[in-house]
């Protein structure tokens, strides 16, 4: 008890104490983690490779809060050219970063070809969890310039599209071997419908929570009661109900938040809604962190070699960087915020879930190696990126005229 009490006191206070340093609260969060692991009192290791199951669903119920978070945080409108950045991000970088990881991981590290595309599908899309940093503001308050909002519905996007390459991982582990037709099964059934099905489930979910919520006539709306914990409702409604009807449910989740957002954009609940997802999410990405943190020291990267570890450099130095400037040429942004764009390919919790995801349902002769990967590519991008991202988003405000030390961060500096 004392301990949860302390994690929620260090959820309210850490943002708040890191704002200014060159920390982030993921950094913390493994650090206490592989403190408390460390002590000889906790015999407990929290490997994923032993708890397979709780790992998945862990990881996956962090990623759907986060989603339905970064979903009604866009203040932005829908729209093809509204989105495009959002569109060359998921079209060019994610497709390009699949392909290289997939063959890096063939020819490199020697994979098999299902077990290196499992483990592009894992690493190639961005994180929603992990990159509050460099995310917009919570709703109306114009803290949305073009690098946040291309990271926060990039990372809402692709990780609902990052599963069919998921699938057909698994589709190869098991059906060639077994010489069984599989293309078919895959661009009808794991792409055209569980994708177009996760899009219309989820723009379903989000307009009948809108409606009850906003339009229902008299006293009886939701958003009388102020209660943000119907946004939580929300987020288990909308995953559940696809997922019962084999469609993709991040997907769904990310497109009933931009729906149910879209309904009464100017509403206050929206803040209510968002805040309550936010303090769940944060409060449950700590405590998978510490277990992360746990899990390093438990022997989670005892299986890397030297390739493996300059393999993880490779994709976060080279692989991202180049893949999302490749995305960007051409679009109408400044040189500073495109190369911020391209740098900051955040991995996280949702690498995490799709690896789990992809041993518990596939044949995998190496396990203990490509969680180790894994790990790896995860704590360095938590280093990397939270020991560079304060820096470099004050000063991309302050080359917009954006005072980030105001208690207002969107008013212009003096």
């Amino acid at each position: 008890m004392t301990g949860t009490g302390l994690l929620i006191a260090l959820v309210a206070w850490l943002p708040l104490a890191l704002k200014r340093l060159p920390l982030s609260l993921p950094i913390v969060c493994i650090g206490i983690g592989a403190t408390i692991f460390l002590l000889p009192q906790v015999t407990l290791r929290p490997l994923p490779i032993r708890f397979p199951e709780i790992t998945e669903r862990f990881a996956e119920a962090v990623v759907i809060i986060a989603l339905m978070g970064a979903g009604l945080k866009i203040d932005r409108v829908f729209g093809w050219r509204r989105w495009s950045i959002t569109w060359r991000l998921l079209a060019i970088t994610m497709p390009l970063g699949i392909a290289a990881i997939t063959l890096l991981g063939g020819w490199a590290l020697g994979l098999p070809w299902a077990a290196a595309l499992l483990l592009a599908a894992s690493l190639a899309p961005t994180d929603p969890v992990l990159a509050a940093d460099v995310q917009v503001g919570p709703p109306k308050t114009g803290d949305e310039d073009e690098v946040r909002f291309g990271l926060t519905s990039e990372a809402g996007l692709n990780d609902g599209a990052a599963f069919p390459f998921v699938h057909l991982a698994i589709l190869l582990a098991v059906a060639l071997p077994a010489d069984k037709p599989w293309v078919a099964e895959w661009l009808t059934y794991r792409v055209l419908w569980e994708v177009l099905g996760g899009i219309v489930g989820g723009w379903l979910v989000g307009r009948a929570f809108g409606w009850l919520t906003f339009h229902v006539p008299g006293e009886s709306k939701l958003a009388q009661t102020g209660d943000g914990l119907i946004a939580l409702s929300a987020t288990l409604v909308s995953y559940g109900l696809t997922e019962m009807l084999h469609v993709y449910g991040f997907l769904a989740v990310f497109v009933t938040a931009l729906t149910f957002r879209h309904t009464h954009r100017e509403h206050q609940f929206q803040a209510d809604m968002h805040a309550i997802t936010e303090q769940i999410e944060r409060l449950a990405m700590m405590v998978l962190l510490i277990l992360f943190g746990g899990a390093l020291f438990s022997g989670l990267l005892s299986s890397v070699t030297w390739m493996d570890a300059t393999f993880a450099l490779f994709i976060l130095l080279v692989v991202r960087p180049v893949t999302g400037w490749l995305a960007l040429v051409g679009h109408p942004a400044e040189r500073g915020e495109k190369l911020t764009l391209a740098f900051f390919g955040i991995r996280g919790v949702g690498s995490i879930y799709y690896l789990a995801y992809g041993i518990n349902h596939m044949p995998i002769a190496d396990a203990p190696r490509l969680w180790g990967i894994v790990g790896l590519v995860v704590l360095l991008s938590v280093l990397l990126h939270g020991l560079t991202v304060t820096p470099i988003m004050r000063s991309l405000d302050r080359q917009r005229g954006v005072d980030p030390d105001r208690p207002d961060a969107s008013a212009p500096a003096e």
